[in-house]
């Protein structure tokens, strides 16, 4: 495992100890790689609207689970500054959810990450999410703790991998 990865790792380790909310709701983390999530959560009775189809907060809620959880594996406390999400298809009590973000730039404190929630059942897409974060001069890990990384994609713009995989130019 490189030290990005366990980097990301360790990160999500320590954000998902103090996430009541994810613990709670019964969200798991599938994967964790530098600037990716993917986590999984099964929509129960009590998700559902009055029309017996998953509510749009819970589908909103995962999305922006799985995105604060990509933000964060650069060691550095990264927040949502905005966020938009598309309602693609329904999901219905007992469908196992999964939501798979991925970083797309990273440029000074903002970030730009895209999520899509599909059912894993039959991977059909439930949900399109776009969030823009911010980062704060803050680790992640507790004190102390090594592994502080690098804000990779600073002022200077993304990384020519991270260009490379999103075709962004800086």
């Amino acid at each position: 495992m490189s030290d990005a990865a366990e980097l990301a790792r360790r990160c999500a380790e320590t954000l998902y100890a103090r996430d009541r909310a994810a613990q709670h709701l019964g969200i798991e983390i599938a994967e964790i790689a530098p600037g990716r999530a993917r986590l999984r959560m099964t929509l129960t009775g009590t998700m559902v609207n009055g029309f017996d189809i998953a509510h749009g907060g819970y589908l909103f809620l995962l999305a922006d689970t799985a995105f604060a959880y990509a933000c964060n594996t650069h060691d550095t406390v990264t927040v949502a500054a905005a966020a938009d999400v598309v309602f693609v298809a329904p999901a219905r009590t007992g469908d196992v959810l999964e939501a798979t973000a991925v970083e797309r730039t990273r440029y000074g404190r903002s970030g730009v990450y895209d999520v899509t929630v599909r059912r894993v059942q039959d991977g059909g897409v439930i949900a399109e999410f776009r969030g823009n974060s911010r980062s704060r001069d803050e680790r992640v890990l507790p004190p102390g703790v090594p592994g502080e990384a690098k804000n990779a994609g600073s002022a200077e713009g993304p990384s020519p991998q991270r260009q490379a995989e999103t075709g962004a130019a800086s």
